[in-house]
């Protein structure tokens, strides 16, 4: 069985995490117990999921199913946003534990703020009070927007671990991430291959072949240089083993700078402060 082959990073509540992980959104149930268990094989050790995804039952069956023990699994998931506000967070969180049986939740995340109904604030005091019973390790956000970070830091407390936004070479969100580093917040990209929008980039394509690795290798590796903690999702074996194969080289700052020029500002998911 491989060990861990992800570099390991310290979040500013003291949990260390793997910097590299495997993202499940979209990810079938009839496939993901064992693609998760084959991850988990290939050397994955953080898997992040959420209730919205529909599939937190497999992947706590596929984690339970690896032969490791089970403090050397990262897991993450996240409450949606119907399931905001004090009380029903904590009745959110609790059927989130139960769907993974697990024995507990590494980090959980607010999935998105939805500023328009204005429960994000009471939603992380729900997160910090079941934090209490120990059963949720560490608390953090998804998609939340420097504006989001203020309301929750003004509001005392528990600083967020970590921040999971949209973030790929053709959107940087450079704001959000010098916003969440001046705070300790460790930056987390989702959707970090564009679902493959650069793999044919004629810039990307030269980096790859410099450095005998593939676009989506590059991309990942870019991510990695960058500092992000990184989840590309794939439900197809042979890409579990591209995806984490990352770790025998470096992109130089040449590289760097013209991945930089990638940059056009293209979302591809919702605007948080809209959606």
């Amino acid at each position: 069985m491989n060990a861990n082959l992800s570099p390991v990073l310290k979040l500013n509540n003291g949990q260390l995490i793997p910097q590299l992980g495997l993202g499940v959104y979209k990810l079938g149930t009839d496939i993901a117990e064992g693609l998760i268990a084959k991850a988990i094989e290939t050397g994955y050790r953080r898997i992040d999921t959420a209730a919205f995804y529909g599939n937190e039952a497999e992947i706590g069956a596929g984690v339970r199913s690896a032969g490791i023990p089970r403090e050397d699994i990262f897991v993450t998931t996240k409450i949606w946003n119907d399931d905001q506000g004090f009380d029903r967070a904590l009745e959110a969180i609790d059927e989130s534990l139960a769907r993974l049986d697990i024995d507990y939740i590494d980090m959980l995340l607010v999935h998105w703020p939805k500023p328009q109904q204005n429960l994000y604030v009471e939603t992380w005091a729900a997160f910090e009070k079941a934090m209490q019973s120990g059963k949720i390790h560490g608390i953090g956000v998804s998609n939340f927007q420097p504006a989001h970070l203020e309301a929750l830091l003004a509001a005392g407390g528990t600083v967020p671990a970590l921040n999971q936004i949209e973030l790929h070479p053709g959107f940087q969100q450079a704001t959000v991430r010098e916003f969440n580093k001046t705070h300790g917040i460790a930056t987390e990209a989702w959707s970090p291959l564009a679902r493959g929008r650069y793999n044919d980039d004629a810039r990307v394509l030269a980096i790859a072949e410099k450095h005998s690795k593939t676009p989506t290798q590059i991309i990942v590796r870019w991510h990695v240089d960058l500092g992000n903690l990184v989840i590309p999702k794939t439900a197809t074996v042979s890409r579990l083993q591209e995806n984490i194969s990352v770790f025998d080289f470096n992109l130089d700052a040449d590289d760097m700078a013209v991945m930089a020029s990638l940059d056009e500002g293209l979302r591809t998911g919702p605007n948080p402060d809209e959606f």
